[in-house]
């Protein structure tokens, strides 16, 4: 297995909803951004919800997380892993969910997949709500957007610019 860095978290000031993956595919690895596979559902629902068209280029993912209050980070700092399976992370470190937190007023913190979800409530035990969302990756047969669209609309509504 190979040793793996995750990613800076993006994220600015009006951030509101933090999304948790668990550790960038091998895709993602490569395009050096999140979800960076295209089959990964990811992208094609967040501009649904904000009624954008779907971003191409690394620049303009970050441009409609960052006009839409939505912060991009994984629950996993680093780890060992071969493949993009999250069965497969083994030896990992969590991030400092802080580093987000207090410096961007997250509303709820939506983790993207089972495993997210079960990483972050080990890590994490503060006031914010964290919420499992059904994973976007194109592994998920029964991914259904409707509920990730409801929970980043109502994330804008909460504390809209």
């Amino acid at each position: 297995m190979s040793f793996h860095v995750g990613f800076q978290p993006l994220y600015d000031g009006d951030s509101r909803v933090l999304v948790l993956g668990s550790f960038p595919s091998v895709k993602s690895r490569a395009a050096e951004f999140y979800y960076g596979n295209p089959q990964n559902r990811f992208w094609r629902t967040l501009a649904e919800a904000f009624g954008e068209p779907i971003p191409q280029t690394t620049e303009q993912k970050k441009r409609l997380c960052i006009v839409h209050g939505v912060a991009l980070w994984d629950i996993v700092a680093s780890c060992e892993i071969e493949g993009s399976m999250d069965a497969d992370i083994r030896n990992y470190r969590t991030v400092d969910l802080s580093q987000v937190l207090e410096r961007a007023p997250i509303v709820k913190i939506l983790c993207n997949g089972l495993v997210a979800y079960r990483l972050t409530k080990r890590a994490y035990d503060g006031n914010v709500p964290v919420v499992q969302m059904p994973s976007t990756s194109p592994a998920n047969v029964r991914f259904q957007a409707e509920n990730w669209i409801l929970q980043l609309q109502q994330g804008e509504t909460i504390c809209p610019t």
